[in-house]
């Protein structure tokens, strides 16, 4: 929830002297102002994701353990604790557990209105629940004994998306225990990417099925982006973070040029497998709307005699400096 920046200091002002190096903590809720000499689309989507949590956490949590709980919704970025639930819990007396029977069944019922109240299941597609001893089971039998009670069929409906898991208590950092466990981790890193291994898979099956629709590397699906053929086109982030500013700019520039043309635009995490099977097709692939059967013709004889080839279109209003916006 904290960033922080250092830098020289390039303005006038009370605090600090012109030149001197300063530091500066950005944390939550905290307003400030992002000045870039260019704004691409890229950089525009990602702080208008992170600006809508609700959008992008795919995966929510319930930590807890007895009498504690934390319900959180997970980003591929942040963690954030929609509801802190702290519940007293009677201590078990020799021959009667009533009372502390009544204290979990109240805290057991905060957790599943927590739930009701903050997961959406539209776009939730994995609930994590994780505690010490047996506490995420009697969470989970719970939730469902209550939901069958009650006939709520949309936890009915999602209960395939519930996973029960071993953490050492009932606090937020416990998420971490989940996220290094490998079996977990390749399950969320699925949810996380399903539809851009779909559109993968998509793109092998054109590959040998009608390979005049299916381009990689980037000479060629520019090419097909100038002509209007793209449908969908599948990049990595890692080109978007190349050292080279032009590299840069030249993948930004396809992907608005795509976008015009109506083609579906996925974006792959180089740290998902499907990013990585991804790279090794050069970073860029993309799946046409009508074969292109001269492709490889116009490559092998080059531009006609007096003509040149001509390159993408270039932006005017790029600065010589460019710089990224923080993850």
């Amino acid at each position: 929830g904290m960033l922080r920046i250092s830098g020289r200091v390039i303005a006038e002002n009370p605090y600090v002297k012109m030149g001197t190096f300063h530091t500066i903590e950005l944390e939550m809720n905290r307003n400030f102002t992002l000045i870039k000499p260019e704004w691409d689309v890229i950089a525009l989507e990602r702080v208008q994701e992170a600006c809508d949590i609700s959008k992008k956490a795919d995966v929510a949590a319930v930590v807890c353990q007895e009498g504690l709980a934390n319900v959180c919704l997970v980003t591929s970025s942040m963690t954030i604790i929609r509801q802190h639930i702290d519940c007293p819990i009677p201590r078990k007396r020799r021959g009667s557990v009533a009372n502390y029977e009544k204290g979990m069944k109240r805290f057991f019922e905060q957790i599943y209105h927590a739930i009701l109240r903050h997961v959406d299941f539209e776009i939730v597609k994995c609930v994590i629940i994780g505690s010490p001893g047996f506490v995420r089971e009697q969470v989970y039998d719970f939730i469902f004994a209550e939901a069958t009670r009650t006939d709520n069929k949309m936890l009915l409906h999602n209960k395939s998306k519930f996973i029960v898991v071993h953490t050492s208590n009932g606090h937020k950092q416990a998420l971490q225990e989940v996220m290094n466990d490998p079996a977990i981790k390749t399950k969320l890193a699925d949810t996380k990417a399903a539809q851009e291994v779909q559109a993968l898979d998509q793109f092998y099956e054109m590959l040998n099925v009608d390979p005049d629709r299916a381009f990689y590397g980037y000479k060629d699906v520019a090419k097909a982006a100038e002509q209007g053929a793209i449908g969908t086109l599948l990049v990595t982030d890692e080109l978007f973070r190349a050292a080279e500013v032009d590299k840069r700019r030249k993948y930004i520039q396809l992907v608005e040029m795509a976008r015009d043309t109506g083609g579906k635009v996925y974006v792959f995490s180089s740290l998902h497998v499907s990013g990585e099977n991804l790279n090794q097709l050069t970073g860029v692939a993309a799946i046409l709307n009508f074969p292109l059967h001269d492709m490889d013709e116009e490559e092998e004889g080059g531009p006609e005699e007096g003509e040149e080839e001509e390159p993408l279109p270039e932006n005017t209003n790029h600065h010589d400096e460019y710089s990224d916006i923080a993850n």
